[in-house]
């Protein structure tokens, strides 16, 4: 079986791979990214490439078996999550979430909402690290 991971190179993204990256190593499944497409401030509208993910998965200390990438700078990020699941038979989907202000409620955006309505197999969703966009933001000055 295959677990997909919802990613872009963002808290909720990174946090996303890191908990389908625990899942997979644990269960020796496979990993299938669905890169998927994200505003960059420097380019507009892009999706992380091969290369980019393959070193955010270095630098995770992935050790899990085999890894694809699916990338899909042009569709609905829901949608494109789900055509991924699908193709590859996903046992898992893990998509990460922006963290909202505690209001009381789940409030999922519509993306997470399409995801977690439409996939045929278990979802989890994480939320991002805070300290991870401290330890980021750290290092990259």
């Amino acid at each position: 079986m295959t677990i997909v991971v919802g990613y872009s190179p963002s808290g909720q993204g990174r946090a996303a791979l890191r908990a389908a990256l625990r899942y997979a190593e644990r269960s020796g499944e496979d990993l299938a990214i669905a890169s998927h497409q994200y505003n960059d401030a420097a380019t507009g509208m892009t999706a992380a490439t091969e290369a980019e993910v393959r070193a955010e998965l270095a630098e995770a200390g992935a050790r899990c078996g085999d890894v694809t990438v699916h990338s899909s700078p042009e569709r609905e990020i829901g949608e494109f999550v789900l055509a991924v699941a699908e193709e590859v038979g996903a046992s898992l989907v893990v998509i990460g979430l922006r963290r909202k202000p505690p209001i009381g409620k789940l409030n999922l955006g519509a993306s997470a909402r399409r995801v977690v309505l439409g996939a045929s197999c278990p979802v989890l969703a994480v939320k991002d690290d805070p300290a991870d966009l401290s330890r980021r933001a750290a290092t990259a000055s």
